[in-house]
């Protein structure tokens, strides 16, 4: 059984401005966010934030190609670890709403910024999203083999679940009781709606 594999030390300072504007990105948009109040957040000059990213743009793409990456980076180790369907199935829920709840800025930020990537990074965005779709549909299929056909249109819909966070998320949510309980409640939204799927198709 391969062990998830440990992910790289990211710079503090570097890691520090993807989080700043990464929430103003998704506060104010991209476009309506200036590199000097990017290092204003970071306590750094804006010409300062040059020696980490060649510009604005450098840092969306960034940002919206780094998240994909690191989701099929990271769904690939938590297939790979675990015991069987079942348990990567699991595995990947966890993964992924506990990214839907602590990363919710970088949601908002793909909905609303994607089309502002130049072409080969949103090409590279929608590839890397096609395949860890693939990989949540082939480990659905196992799990609920009466999905047939309908794998793919139901991976798509929990995500569409999960992702809805930002707009959605429960008063309280700050607070470890609030954040267990929604995670609680997507995790049993998500198996019933792949369920309800494979059953209407049975």
């Amino acid at each position: 059984m391969a062990k998830p594999t440990s992910p790289p030390v990211e710079n503090p300072r570097r890691a520090q401005i993807r989080r700043e504007a990464a929430r103003l990105f998704a506060e104010r948009g991209f476009l309506g966010v200036g590199v000097d109040e990017i290092g204003r957040a970071v306590g750094i000059s804006g010409p300062g934030l040059y020696r980490h990213f060649p510009g604005k743009d450098a840092m969306l793409a960034d940002l919206l190609i780094g998240i994909s990456e690191r989701l099929l980076d990271q769904g690939r180790s938590r297939v790979d670890a675990a015991g069987g369907p079942r348990e990567a199935l699991e595995s990947l829920l966890q993964g992924h709403i506990a990214f839907a709840l602590d990363e919710s800025a970088l949601i908002t930020l793909h909905d609303r910024e994607l089309l502002n990537l130049p072409d080969p990074d949103r090409r590279r965005v929608r590839s890397l999203q096609r395949q860890y779709v693939e990989l949540w549909v082939g480990v659905a299929g196992q799990v609920f083999p009466g999905l047939g056909e309908e794998a793919r249109p139901a991976v798509h819909a929990v995500f569409g679940l999960l992702n809805s966070t930002p707009h959605s998320a429960a008063p309280g949510l700050g607070h470890p009781d609030g954040r267990e309980a929604m995670a609680a409640l997507l995790h049993r939204l998500a198996l019933g709606a792949l369920a309800a799927a494979a059953a209407s198709e049975a």
